[in-house]
C-alpha cells in the first residue's frame, strides 16, 4: 500500500508546499478543522511518533514550534493548537491548527479544500514564514 504523504515528499502529487527543508516538508491539510489547518510531516517515514529516533523527534517538534509562531501571525489566531492523529496515514504527521478559544479543534468540522483553497493557505503561511533555520 501506498503511502499518501510518501507520494507528496517523492512529488507524485502536486500538493502546495509551505516549507520544505531536507527532513521535512509541511502542507495544508486537505481535509481542514479550519482555514490556516496544516501538516508538518517527516521526510523520513515512520509510522508513529513514538517510534521515531530522539533527534528526529527533536527537530519535529523545533519546526512545528518556528512554524506554528508563522501559523499563528499568518491567521491573527491567539495561539497555534497541536494535534498528533495518526490512524488514518500511518506516517507520522502533526496538525497545526490556528485557534483563539476553546473547543476549535474538532475534526468533525473538517471540511475537504479546493487546489484554489489549498493553494491560498499555503500563500498566506508562507508570506510570514521568513527565514527558519
Amino acid at each position: 500500500m501506498t503511502c499518501t504523504f510518501c507520494e507528496i515528499i517523492n512529488k507524485k502529487k502536486d500538493d502546495p508546499i509551505i516549507y520544505e527543508n531536507d527532513n521535512f516538508i509541511v502542507i495544508p491539510s486537505l481535509r481542514a478543522i479550519c482555514p490556516g489547518h496544516i501538516l508538518v510531516i517527516p521526510k523520513k517515514h515512520t509510522d508513529f511518533l513514538f517510534n521515531m529516533q530522539d533527534d528526529e523527534y527533536l527537530e519535529l517538534m523545533k519546526l512545528a514550534k518556528k512554524i506554528g509562531k508563522s501559523l499563528q501571525k499568518a491567521y491573527n489566531s491567539k495561539t497555534t493548537g497541536i494535534m498528533l492523529n495518526g490512524f488514518e496515514v500511518l506516517h507520522v504527521h502533526l496538525h497545526l491548527v490556528p485557534r483563539s478559544k476553546f473547543g476549535e479543534i474538532d475534526f468533525k468540522k473538517t471540511k475537504e479544500l479546493t487546489k484554489k483553497e489549498l493553494q491560498y493557505t499555503a500563500k498566506k503561511i508562507k508570506k510570514e514564514i521568513g527565514e527558519i533555520n
